[in-house]
């Protein structure tokens, strides 16, 4: 498999890191108190961002889970405070499996669709009763793609109520509990939106580690101890190419997943090897770029601590290394 990015693919990576280096500033969203920077997200809409991975009839571009890949990496290298994930993920969900018409609103900037796959809901008559949780942006989405066993049901908005819950990034999550609430049936999806949360999840937690690492590795080369370099010391250079092969090894899973989601083939074992290492392999890179930065590394006027946070909430969202873990056992019994 090659995994090299062609050049539509290369053109909409410059893109996307262009317009982050540009008009991201997570530090001033923080203070601004709001979900997610809107500015950013109108701006992002009118390149064509928003909607790379909604279908044609949505007005977006019909790109599929390995363009979905390049624009999540670049969000989490910048961790941009918007809702590119959960739109682009129900997006492609939804244009996979039905008419996409109804995301033309989000194409234009509007409110993004999200997901809510933690939880137990019942279904009867096409009308949903339960919960869930750990739901991205539950408060401000248009509506919300709700797993109930093998299926999908989309569930606008008015229909939920939320109840808004912290993250680790200071994006907005919530659980939402349904109450008889009517759902639009996408029969067979909850599999393939679960895939492609493990992906986007993955993706973006590479582009924070891949960050990350450069951070430290300028810190390392310029900050001085005992009158040299810390890069210069053979304990901080084998640390640092510690957080490179993890850094590596994630990609490599990442990109071999999401090639085997574009291409129609099984990509089950790739992506949970990938979240495996989202919250394995890639965390303790993580924490090791803290330790080398010492106390720096936590503090909020450096921009460290922001990839840690946004590399943290991935590995939880993931349910964790054990889950994965587990998930990779129960796929090998199964084809054995």
């Amino acid at each position: 498999m090659d995994f090299d990015l062609d050049e539509p693919q290369r053109e909409l990576r410059t893109l996307a890191a262009g317009l982050f280096d540009k008009e991201s500033d997570p530090e001033n969203h923080e203070r601004s108190g709001e979900p997610y920077d809107a500015r950013l997200w109108a701006t992002m809409a009118r390149a064509g961002l928003v909607g790379a991975c909604l279908p044609e009839e949505a007005g977006g571009a019909g790109l599929g889970p390995i363009e979905m890949a390049v624009l999540l990496r670049e969000l989490g290298a910048h961790v941009a405070p918007v809702p590119l994930l959960p739109a682009l993920v129900t997006g492609l969900t939804i244009g996979r499996h039905g008419p996409g018409e109804r995301l033309a609103p989000v194409a234009e900037g509007g409110a993004p669709f999200t997901y809510a796959l933690r939880g137990d809901v019942t279904v009867a008559g096409g009308r949903l009763t339960g919960r869930k949780t750990g739901v991205p942006y539950a408060a401000q989405a248009a509506a919300v793609l709700v797993t109930v066993q093998s299926d999908v049901y989309v569930v606008g908005r008015e229909a939920v109520v939320v109840q808004e819950t912290p993250t680790a990034t200071g994006e907005p999550a919530g659980v939402i509990t349904l109450d008889d609430a009517p759902g639009e049936l996408i029969a067979g999806a909850a599999h393939d939106l679960g895939l492609l949360v493990h992906a986007a999840l993955a993706a973006t937690a590479s582009g924070v580690l891949a960050q990350a690492l450069k951070i430290t590795t300028d810190h390392v080369r310029t900050r001085r101890q005992f009158d040299r370099a810390l890069a210069e010391f053979q304990a901080v250079t084998m640390q640092i190419a510690d957080v490179y092969i993890a850094t590596r090894a994630l990609d490599a899973a990442v990109w071999s997943g999401v090639f085997r989601l574009a291409n129609g083939l099984d990509a089950d074992r790739d992506l949970a090897v990938a979240a495996l290492h989202t919250a394995d392999s890639a965390l303790r890179a993580l924490y090791t770029c803290q330790h080398l930065h010492g106390g720096l590394g936590v503090d909020v006027s450096y921009p460290l601590h922001r990839y840690f946070a946004w590399g943290k909430h991935a590995a939880h969202a993931l349910g964790g290394a054990e889950a994965q873990l587990d998930l990779l056992g129960e796929l090998e019994c199964s084809s054995n």
